[in-house]
């Protein structure tokens, strides 16, 4: 995917003023409007225009894309970074006009990224001369131990506003959030009158934290249901020992089936996340062999004599 220097292709500055960049639009639309224009490549080139300014006269998607830095070329190959648009504090209200834009735009503000989507609410309306403030939504991550206890936890925030001469601003906050036990990921939580303030005594917004839950070392999560790879050791498997597996809530005892063969799945009813109908975890069992030494090479010679096995009997001949 190809990096597209909004700011290049307008042909203003990055400290450019709303105004400045508002100018600069009409002047190119002018040059560039495939019912007028007679330049080369003008419908494409206007084209890139509507993308560019529907992103820059925006003050947070422009906020946004500036938080990507001058380090980027137009045309250079693009990988939005792992945590994009984390923490930063949107107006609900999707991601506007964006048919037939650039895969770059569909990636950082069309409808499955952070800025996009269906959502619900933009403010609960007007009434009279009063309307209600916009709803907010930001994009936090919390660890797979958090999702599974709930607490209290700090968040930072970004919000862009717009200051007097036409420049966008991003003002920081940190907020106190109570994450409840058992939340999932992509679940939101409202915090009621943390939105914009609301016009002519009217209430004040809400704001949605859209909750992403971390990778974890140890576990994989699929919904509410965890799984971990458990290490045993071959006799353990063979004899159907009792191992210690680890869980979200601590560690706990686990009987192997006698006989346990490596990748079978055993399941822990009820120790994946918490909720109405708690998750499930998955153990999945890998055979581990013992580090060579001469007491483990004659063990194995023992068995090699004694025990009457073919792993390879049932392949075809």
């Amino acid at each position: 995917m190809q990096f597209k220097d909004y700011y290049d292709v307008m042909g203003v500055a990055r400290g450019a003023s709303q105004d400045e960049i508002k100018r600069a639009y009409r002047k190119l639309a002018r040059k560039y409007h495939p019912d007028v224009s007679k330049e080369k490549d003008a419908e494409e080139k206007f084209k890139e225009l509507q993308e560019a300014y529907e992103v820059l006269k925006d003050p947070e998607k422009r906020a946004a894309y500036d938080q990507l830095g001058a380090n980027f070329r137009q045309g250079q190959e693009f990988r939005p970074p792992p945590d994009w648009g984390k923490g930063f504090e949107f107006s609900r209200g999707g991601a506007g006009p964006g048919g037939g834009f650039s895969d770059f735009f569909s990636e950082l503000f069309g409808a499955r990224s952070p800025f996009g989507g269906a959502q619900p609410g933009g403010g609960h309306g007007a009434r009279g001369f009063a309307a209600a403030g916009q709803d907010h939504v930001a994009r936090v991550e919390i660890d797979l131990e958090d999702a599974f206890r709930g607490g209290t936890r700090t968040i930072d925030l970004r919000a862009p506003e717009m200051t007097a001469d036409g420049h966008v601003l991003v003002k920081p906050r940190t907020l106190r959030v109570s994450i409840p036990a058992g939340v999932v990921d992509g679940q939101q939580i409202r915090l009621a009158g943390q939105g914009s303030p609301g016009v002519g005594g009217g209430p004040t917004g809400d704001l949605y934290l859209e909750v992403n839950i971390r990778p974890h070392p140890t576990f994989q999560l699929d919904g509410r249901d965890v799984s971990v790879t458990l290490p045993v050791a071959p006799w353990e498997a063979a004899l159907g020992e009792t191992v210690s597996a680890p869980t979200l809530g601590g560690p706990v005892d686990m009987k192997l089936p006698a006989g346990a063969r490596a990748g079978q799945k055993l399941r822990l009813r009820g120790r994946g996340l918490p909720g109405a109908t708690p998750g499930d975890q998955y153990v999945v069992l890998k055979i581990v062999l013992p580090p060579d030494s001469p007491r483990a090479r004659e063990i194995f010679e023992q068995m090699k004599r004694e025990v009457p096995f073919d792993p390879r009997a049932g392949l075809a001949r």
